[in-house]
């Protein structure tokens, strides 16, 4: 066989390689091979004719041939590789197409120095995702690009403005101002920010109803691009034949209920998270409400399809409008609880629930654990289904509803439920019997109905504003608001163990349940710095005692910054790192609302000790 100057050259660069650098990891994989290479006979080459052409060739000079030429190319590919994993290579020009592959192929970039294993698992996989932001001036100049590209007054680098959509008056969570925020009206205008983004490699974090409580929209310490989809809020169709409805991703979810019951359409959408929650932060943290122990949650069937522009700048949308499909796995999932880290929503397809007549009671008990035991019985009767809600407010929560003068008259102040019955007036009748019952055995005191709608809705406004009554009874305070859900028959302990914690901490609190569903929330106050220290140690024991009796960090307001510390403990970091080989192939240049959902290794983003 012929050895061509070229192959010699290669050849020789592969042995000078491997003398003077780590060995690349395709070749290391063939070294042992490289010795017979070197061994094979060649010939000077001559610029005269061949005397026999590639097809004359014996099978065995092919053969050395082909091998010489995929050695030498896998050996310059992998090196390719190393040094875009070590960070020697500057890929920002490159197609994205290529920066996946050539990042992404395997699912990470292996340490020269490690053994090659041809499969990804927790033990050889990177445990951080890559950090590949742009400098200083790649923001300056996405910025001057998005001014361009949109006008004036949709562009802001106001300081206050910044401020405003990075950080939360309601979090306690690190935070950075944005660089910029850009208000987006369609889903070509997503599109149009998130290539400037990627070109600039400006991390990207989406805005819109700003209710989120574990810092999901709080800007990126290299400069963020802030895309405010509080504009994106039109109901662009609704199928009232077919049960469904579709809207941006900036609706709230009690506008489109209100307009469905203006316009006469006897329907409704039943998540009900905090006031002010948009479609899209609801479809990002997974949510859930007060009607969760009927309904279930986001992660249920209630968004048929999403509308998703992914880092790559395309549009997908995740499925059809029929009511089920088998055709391949779920997509839709795929972004439920993502949290905007490996897309962004722009529309959703809603499916809707007929609006039933419903009853709205309340019973007093003489603890939590009395009030717990009787909802876990009555979900267990026939008469279960008829229950849309069951809500717990304790008894330092009755107390700061009347303090907080929201309510015309004053409760008692007791361990409370708060029930809505649905259903026609024959179910709703029979159903409210037996809850009564049940309440009596488990020595409740004091059993009523709302006497009219005006007080039902009066008495159900008054759990979904919590938060505000809390702050309202203590004027000067600031409140942590937990989140934590255990089966329900571990929440009575969990309950009475937290409110014996938070006493022994000397600590002002209230307690809001959805005690359905075994989700509760510990409203925890605070006034200064040193009590704010209390407080998180008293929500961490509180996580750690909830994921020991085999529940979870959060029940429905998501993981944000807040939480991804407790990921590894309650997930298994086989199923975390399956999450960052998802992220990873998504979003390669993590531009996608960094630092948020995913754990990081590194201890000093841990807030405490394990």
């Amino acid at each position: 066989m012929t050895m061509t100057p070229g192959m010699s050259a290669s050849l020789s660069w592969v042995s000078r390689l491997s003398s003077t650098r780590p060995l690349p990891v395709g070749a290391k994989l063939l070294r042992p091979l490289r010795p017979r290479l070197e061994l094979l006979p060649s010939r000077p080459y001559s610029t005269s004719t061949r005397t026999s052409s590639p097809s004359s060739l014996d099978p065995a000079s092919r053969f050395r041939e082909v091998a010489i030429v995929s050695f030498v190319l896998g050996a310059l590919g992998c090196y390719g590789l190393q040094r875009v994993a070590s960070g020697r290579t500057n890929t920002r020009d490159a197609p994205l197409t290529h920066r996946v592959s050539s990042v992404h192929t395997t699912g990470a970039a292996v340490e020269a120095d490690s053994d090659p294993s041809p499969l990804l698992n927790a033990s050889n996989a990177p445990s951080e995702l890559p950090f590949t932001h742009g400098t200083l001036q790649d923001v300056t100049k996405a910025i001057e690009e998005l001014r361009q590209a949109f006008p004036e007054s949709r562009v802001s680098t106001d300081p206050s403005v910044l401020q405003l959509h990075g950080s939360s008056e309601n979090s306690y969570h690190p935070s950075s101002p944005h660089s910029v925020v850009v208000q987006a009206s369609s889903t070509e205008d997503v599109v149009k920010i998130v290539n400037i983004s990627r070109k600039y490699r400006v991390p990207i974090i989406p805005y819109s109803g700003a209710t989120s409580l574990e810092g999901h929209f709080s800007g990126h310490s290299s400069g963020s691009i802030c895309i405010d989809m509080s504009e994106m809020d039109k109901i662009l169709e609704i199928n009232e034949a077919d049960g469904d409805l579709t809207c941006q991703a900036g609706a709230r979810w009690e506008d489109i209920n209100s307009t469905l019951k203006e316009k006469g359409i006897p329907l409704f959408f039943p998540l009900d998270p905090g006031p002010g929650a948009t479609i899209g932060g609801m479809v990002g943290t997974g949510c859930s409400g007060t009607n969760a122990v009927r309904y279930g949650t986001a992660k249920g069937e209630w968004f048929l399809n999403l509308t998703v522009v992914l880092p790559s700048g395309k549009v997908i949308k995740t499925r059809r409008r029929a009511r089920k499909s088998a055709a391949g796995f779920d997509t839709t999932k795929l972004f439920i609880g993502a949290e905007g880290t490996l897309g962004i929503i722009t529309e959703a397809t809603l499916r809707l629930t007929p609006r039933m007549p419903t009853k709205v009671a309340m019973a007093q008990f003489p603890n939590v654990e009395t009030a717990v035991g009787a909802v876990n019985d009555i979900l267990k009767t026939p008469y279960g289904p008829h229950i849309q809600c069951a809500e717990l407010l304790d008894d330092n929560m009755m107390s700061a509803i009347n303090a907080a003068g929201l309510v015309e008259r004053p409760y008692p102040v007791q361990d409370t439920l708060f029930f809505k019955i649905q259903g026609s007036s024959e179910s709703i009748m029979e159903a409210s019997k037996a809850i009564q019952e049940i309440a009596r055995k488990h020595g409740s005191s004091h059993f009523e109905f709302a006497s009219t709608d005006e007080e039902a809705e009066e008495i159900w406004q008054n759990r979904k504003y919590a938060l505000m009554s809390t702050l309202g009874a203590h004027p000067g305070t600031k409140c942590w608001t937990t989140d934590v859900c255990v089966p329900t028959s571990k929440l009575p302990q969990l309950v009475y163990e937290t409110k014996a914690d938070l006493a022994k901490a000397n600590l002002k609190y209230t307690i809001v349940g959805h005690v359905g569903d075994g989700n509760f929330h510990a409203l925890v106050l605070f006034s200064n710095e040193k009590e704010l220290e209390i407080v998180s140690a008293a929500v961490h024991r509180l996580i750690h005692r909830a994921v020991a009796m085999d529940g979870t960090c959060t029940g429905e307001h998501g993981v944000g910054i807040g939480k991804t510390e407790y990921l590894v403990e309650e997930l298994g970091e086989g199923t975390v790192e399956l999450m960052r080989t998802v992220k990873r192939a998504v979003d390669p240049l993590n531009l996608f609302n960094p630092g948020k959902l995913y754990p990081q290794n590194n201890s000093s983003h841990r807030r405490h000790d394990p």
